[in-house]
């Protein structure tokens, strides 16, 4: 396996430099030094060239070291007897949307089920985002990035901006009463009312009225 490793370091000579090797390792232990779950990227390495980086992480993934999920895109997973334990999907896009500074929304069922309404565990986990759309198979699960407009981002309050998505989801003639508990249960533990109160402005009308019937004790 070295030699695979040397042989993608460009050379005049036909032994490697002890710089060389070193460079090499520093890599590895940065790596190797890292909590599982972690996720990798070329850029993830500034202080050393970007073709010798994305020559060298292949190298690495057939060492086992670390485990290519995407393009571009590794994480530190942990083999067990079950398989490959990858980070959860929203470590990953959370990973995704740091390195292109890029904002994300879970979207659909992944809002649903984030906020409670829905006990069901999606197989894709959807996410809007400011970025790049993307799509990203981990085993049997997928993780889809879609590039989102500018006004789903328009909101201040992270509960706000989550909680239109699962309604978006759940749909306007299909909320229970079970739903509205929910619903009256997140405001209830979330302290930014005047906030709140800002982002209603922008919600859809039938989802104005859901959640403003079920805010305790404001003057909403």
């Amino acid at each position: 396996m070295q030699s695979e490793i040397f042989a993608i370091i460009p050379t005049d000579s036909k032994s490697i430099t002890t710089m060389q090797k070193t460079v090499v390792e520093k890599i590895r232990s940065i790596i190797m030094h890292c909590k599982f779950g972690a996720v990798f990227f070329v850029s993830s390495f500034p202080d050393y060239d970007v073709e010798y980086v994305t020559k060298l992480l292949p190298v690495f993934e057939k060492e086992g070291l670390i485990f290519r999920i995407s393009k571009g895109v590794y994480v530190k997973a942990r083999k067990t007897q079950f398989g490959i334990l990858y980070p959860s999907a929203f470590e990953i896009a959370a990973e995704i949307a740091k390195r292109d500074k890029a904002a994300i929304i879970p979207t659909g069922v992944t809002a649903a089920n984030l906020l409670g309404f829905s006990d069901q565990v999606p197989m894709v986990t959807s996410f809007l985002t400011t970025g790049s759309s993307r799509k990203i198979a981990i085993g049997k699960r997928k993780i889809v990035l879609k590039h989102g407009a500018p006004r789903n981002f328009a909101f201040k309050s992270a509960l706000m901006r989550d909680l239109v998505q699962a309604l978006r989801c759940i749909g306007e003639s299909n909320v229970t009463a079970k739903d509205e508990a929910q619903i009256s249960k997140l405001l209830k533990d979330n302290t930014d009312m005047e906030i709140i109160a800002k982002d209603l402005l922008l919600a859809p009308v039938w989802m104005r009225n859901i959640i403003k019937r079920n805010i305790k004790d404001t003057a909403l």
